[in-house]
């Protein structure tokens, strides 16, 4: 562990010299000034883990001293030491970024507290956390290997999105290698779950399946409207539920969150397929069925969901719903569409907005090097998509909803997955482009790599043609065709796709919030 470098101010500093000594036996190196200039100086030329800074000094004082102390190197803890507990003083410390601030005279013991408390937090944080999940592993794995059911694996998921979190600054490289592979065995098993169980719930009696994407608006939305609530559906295309998380504290500053919930999105895990399947309230295969006019097969030429807006109007005069809504599909929110938004939202009973910005950066990852510069791991990836969302006109947009009296859901259609490992498949020249899901005639594969649907309808999905198929990927699995095969394999590895099975893109966040105001 390297050794913490201190520098104390103060124009009395001899006075200070058992202090000094004592830090120094508890192998702290000690550089000492006695006026603000010479303390300046050693900033520039020296590192410092942490400032110790006399507020009352002749010549330059301590305020001011800070405040170019702070300017030169923003991010290095300084404590005020003070006389005094003036308000004004303490006010004008604090505004210029004071760490911390001691009231003289100070003993050795505090002085080491200080240090603790401001250097060793981060080690001593890591360290808790690291423990409290190897306490933790054993429970997840025995859960993980005994989850029969969807509300089990929602737990599992949960917990595990919880530690990675948790982790996320832990300096135990080792220990964040196990949770990964932890996360690894998960996604064993839930695939394992899901081959064993979907089709199956088609066969059931809605009541008796996981929610899935055509449940949404019935048992999340209707239920707030038939209680006279305004609403404010929120649709962040391909939000994972991780994501959700580092969220979740911009959104609480304003609004109380009700519910936080999970749903699985269906097979394919795919905007087309998932998302019409939300606003039609019905699988793909009924929509092909009886709006044929509204639905295009992957291998039809067109935008595949530029009818949202009339499969939800059909979704609620089937339920005889006589609701005033507004729709805006957005991908560059400005601060014009803020406020007619906003104005609208009294207009109406509900309100809908889908906002495929997430989307766009999980895309723009693998075409453009700088996003996967910026985006290189998933902590990156989580902390762009963080950065994004504080700095956008949508956070605009939360901040003036939660001045209006309206339930607000955010949820999603689907999460995504980064993925690692090229499988070959072969299917004829109209068979789609995705990754991570195929459907075509004649597919040639392992089946033993895949989850196959020979019969379509069974998975409440189209059959563009008599003999289609559909093959979906699992884990980190991709697929690739065998020409090229190296090329493609090297060019998409370790970026981020969807369509396919796994923990991160089938169990997704729903979250119901009020307005805290």
């Amino acid at each position: 562990m390297k050794q913490v470098r201190i520098l104390w101010v103060d124009d009395e500093i001899d006075l200070l010299k058992p202090h000094v000594i004592f830090l120094e036996s508890k192998d702290f190196h000690v550089d000492t000034a006695t006026n603000g200039h010479d303390a300046i100086e050693l900033v520039k030329e020296q590192y410092f883990d942490i400032i110790f800074l006399d507020e009352n000094m002749p010549g330059l004082t301590g305020l001011e001293t800070l405040s170019e102390i702070k300017r030169i190197k923003d991010n290095i803890p300084v404590v005020m030491i003070t006389k005094s507990e003036e308000e004004d003083i303490m006010d004008e410390a604090i505004g210029a970024k004071m760490t911390d601030y001691l009231i003289k005279p100070v003993n050795p013991k505090q002085i080491l507290h200080t240090i603790k408390k401001n250097i060793d937090q981060k080690r001593l944080v890591s360290q808790q956390t690291t423990s409290a999940y190897q306490t933790e592993f054993a429970k997840i794995g025995m859960e993980i290997n005994a989850s029969y059911s969807f509300e089990e694996w929602k737990n599992i998921y949960k917990k595990l999105v919880y530690w990675e979190l948790e982790l996320v600054d832990s300096e135990d490289s080792a220990m964040k290698d196990v949770l990964q592979m932890q996360k690894n065995e998960a996604n064993n098993e839930f695939v394992r779950f899901v081959k064993k169980n979907y089709l199956k719930w088609f066969q059931e009696d809605e009541d008796d399946r996981p929610m899935l994407s055509p449940d949404i608006f019935k048992q999340k939305v209707f239920p707030l409207l038939n209680k006279g609530q305004k609403v404010f559906v929120l649709i962040i295309d391909n939000l994972r539920f991780d994501h959700w998380r580092v969220l979740s504290g911009m959104f609480s500053e304003y609004f109380m969150i009700e519910d936080e919930d999970m749903y699985c999105s269906i097979l394919p895990t795919a905007t087309m397929y998932a998302r019409n399947a939300i606003f039609a309230g019905m699988m793909p295969a009924d929509i092909e069925k009886n709006y044929p006019q509204y639905w295009l097969n992957d291998d039809e030429e067109g935008g595949k969901n530029l009818k949202e807006i009339e499969l939800f109007e059909k979704q609620l005069e089937r339920k005889r719903m006589d609701v005033k809504f507004q729709f805006e599909k957005v991908t560059n929110l400005n601060s014009r569409k803020v406020s007619e938004t906003i104005a609208n939202i009294s207009n109406n009973d509900l309100s809908i907005m889908v906002f495929n910005f997430v989307d766009m950066i999980s895309h723009s990852r693998t075409e453009m090097d700088i996003i996967k510069e910026l985006a290189g791991d998933e902590r990156a990836y989580r902390s762009l998509i963080k950065s994004w969302f504080q700095h956008s006109s949508l956070y605009e947009l939360i901040k003036e909803l939660a001045q209006q009296r309206v339930k607000l859901i955010l949820t999603t259609d689907h999460g995504t997955i980064r993925v690692n490992n090229a499988i070959k498949v072969i299917g004829e020249r109209n068979t789609n482009t995705n990754l991570r899901y195929k459907v075509g005639r004649n597919l040639n594969y392992n089946p033993k790599e895949v989850f196959e649907v020979v019969k379509p309808k069974q998975a409440g999905l189209p059959t563009p043609s008599v003999s289609s198929s559909y093959i979906f990927a699992m884990k980190e699995d991709f697929f690739a065709y065998p020409n090229n095969y190296n090329y493609f394999s090297s060019y998409y590895k370790d970026s981020f796709q969807h369509g396919g099975i796994s923990l991160e893109e089938m169990l997704i966040p729903v979250v119901k919030m009020t307005p805290k105001g």
